[in-house]
């Protein structure tokens, strides 16, 4: 049987001294009693302030740049654009079977070279008396002293072959309207358009 507090009080050295809550809560009590008591209406709104928040969308970046592709020339333009130099260079029938125009032609794409009489290069003069000297016949080595060379000949009478000569210059006649000479520094052999105003046609041999 168990016994009560008050005789486990008295009669039991180890147990534990009746606590009285009441004395120790008054003093809170006391405080509470004397709290103001705070209500708030049923239909009372709450508000908060919140600072107005605008998002801005940033500008789209520039469009990348076009690339323009040229447009390409047409292949007849191009053609049309490549004529005169393939006219002026092409080598004329009249090459064929004709000894100085067969020599001459070796050396198209040849560069002008004052003074130059080799093979490695030509001046106006150079080249015909190297051309005409492979067939055994020597010309002076000045355009102005082969203009007294031959026989002077009307141009209709001119055949391929024959010398052209203006005042500071002398090309080989390749028959029409074309000749084949060393023109001027910068430029080659070439066979092109009879530009000489009023050449003299001289047939050597």
């Amino acid at each position: 049987m168990l016994s009560s507090p008050a005789s486990a009080t008295a009669g039991d050295a180890g147990a534990l001294p009746a606590v009285d809550t009441a004395a120790l809560t008054a003093s809170a009590r006391a405080v509470l009693d004397t709290a103001p008591i705070v209500t708030s209406p049923a239909d009372a709104t709450w508000t908060v302030d919140i600072p107005e928040i605008k998002a801005e969308t940033p500008p789209p970046p520039p469009p990348p740049p076009v690339k323009v592709k040229a447009k390409a020339a047409s292949r007849s333009a191009a053609r049309a654009a490549a004529a005169p130099a393939a006219a002026t260079s092409a080598v004329p029938q009249s090459v064929s079977g004709n000894a100085v125009l067969e020599i001459a032609a070796q050396y198209v794409g040849t560069p002008y070279v004052s003074g130059g009489s080799g093979p490695g290069g030509f001046d106006c003069s150079g080249f015909t008396s190297y051309v005409f000297g492979q067939l055994g016949i020597s010309l002076p080595r000045t355009s102005s002293g082969q203009r007294n060379v031959g026989t002077v000949v009307s141009r209709d009478q001119a055949l391929p072959g024959d010398l052209i000569w203006s005042p500071g210059h002398v090309a080989i006649y390749a028959g029409g309207n074309t000749q084949i000479d060393s023109p001027r520094p910068g430029k080659t052999i070439q066979f092109r358009a009879i530009w000489q105003s009023s050449p003299v046609f001289i047939r050597v041999g």
